[in-house]
């Protein structure tokens, strides 16, 4: 069932005068984008729990793939700020096909661009870019979430080539990914970046079912069995587990604006339905708790903002730490969820239908509350750096090896 998106942006400080006019104009392409091709069939991919692949020929269009990456190599050249703006808009529409794009950009292009060749670059990044190819990160194992440094993961060198054996899990874009960069630890434990190709043998990516949380994304597992990986597919630039972070700081980064998306989407749908639903003859908007619940979801917003925009202001300048991104992430997670939480109660039984985006926002948040560091360990990141002293068991002399 297509529906027509009339979602209208909150701008309570007047965050637009912040703006460039490049920014707005990003900003507004991908809004316009999200209305006519996301908005209209999300609900129905939702449902049948299908990746919408279509859209991946319009991501690329609009730049979604490596915003930032220059434009020698396939991408937009933007800045942070500019990447940022379209993570929102394209979470407004969906959580999951903003995963697709996040991944695409921070985890597949940008660690290839920081950390690769210049034979790499050139071979890899305009056709990510292009949509041509689409991309993973794999990093996360079975039994390694929080703590990567343990991944088990591994490769060795066989004189011509590297021989890779392991396992990741929870992939988005996994089972349609062309490459994958993967994390594995060589013979002297060291971590690094491998690039390995769909097709080559021993390498599987199943897809994993059963998902209630982003289900119009595409998840899956990475294994390798004795997978032969030609030594000019190793991420020369980066070693540690300082690489595989670098990636993340950037995804996180985009994952604060990116919730913020889905918040307002929330909030608008939920000041628009209390604007129509009438209760004892007057409109829910006009009584004080609903105000209550507006009120607040606004002011969260606003703040995100805030927060997202200075955060974006302090990557440009290439002055953001990882803490600084933590915080932004975790906040703009955790007040969407609320926001999405409230936003249902004014919605009343209507906000567990998917004529209304909510309950799939919610759901989706979920998730994104959890990947790319998980709410709390997002809490120690920032407690670390507030005190001095990390809560992660022998987690310094791991970080201080990784990072060397």
């Amino acid at each position: 069932m297509a529906r027509t998106d009339q979602f209208q942006s909150p701008d309570y400080y007047l965050l637009d005068e912040l703006l460039t006019d490049e920014q707005k104009l990003v900003r507004t392409a991908t809004r316009d984008w999200v209305k006519k091709e996301v908005s209209p069939i999300i609900e129905d991919y939702y449902e049948k729990a299908e990746f919408p692949r279509h859209l991946v020929k319009g991501l690329a269009e609009i730049g979604a793939f490596g915003p930032y990456i220059p434009q020698e190599y396939g991408g937009a050249g933007l800045d942070q700020i500019s990447y940022g703006l379209m993570m929102q808009e394209i979470e407004r529409g969906d959580s999951g096909i903003r995963s697709t794009a996040s991944v695409q950009s921070s985890l597949v292009m940008y660690p290839i661009w920081k950390y690769g060749s210049e034979e790499q670059k050139q071979k890899y990044l305009p056709k990510l870019a292009s949509g041509e190819y689409i991309g993973c990160f794999g990093l996360t194992e079975p039994d390694y979430g929080s703590n990567p440094s343990d991944m088990i993961t591994n490769f060795k060198d066989m004189g011509d080539h590297y021989l890779l054996n392991g396992a990741k899990m929870w992939i988005s874009n996994s089972p349609i990914a062309d490459v994958a960069v993967v994390w594995a630890k060589n013979e002297t434990g060291r971590i690094y970046g491998l690039i390995v190709e769909r097709g080559m043998e021993g390498f599987t990516a199943p897809e994993t079912h059963g998902k209630w949380s982003l289900r119009a994304s595409s998840t899956g597992e990475l294994v390798f069995d004795n997978v032969k990986i030609p030594k000019e597919n190793l991420l020369p630039e980066k070693s540690g587990l300082g690489a595989p972070l670098g990636c993340l700081d950037s995804a996180r980064y985009g994952i604060c604006w990116g919730a913020l998306g889905a918040a307002m989407d929330c909030y608008d749908s939920a000041l628009r339905y209390s604007l129509e639903r009438t209760q004892f003859d007057r409109p829910i908007a006009g009584f004080q708790l609903t105000q209550k619940k507006l009120s607040e979801m606004l002011t969260e917003i606003t703040k995100g903002q805030l927060l997202a925009w200075r955060i974006g202001t302090l990557r440009n300048e290439d002055r953001a730490t990882s803490s600084q991104i933590s915080m932004a992430k975790r906040n703009n997670v955790e007040i969407a969820l609320k926001i999405a939480r409230e936003a249902r109660q004014i919605h009343g039984g209507m906000g567990i239908t998917n004529e209304y985006p909510i309950m799939r926002h919610m759901m989706n948040l979920e998730s994104v509350i959890t990947y790319e560091g998980t709410h709390d360990i997002h809490l120690l990141i920032l407690g670390a750096d507030i005190t001095g002293i990390s809560a992660f068991t022998n987690y310094e002399k791991k970080e201080e090896a990784a990072r060397v």
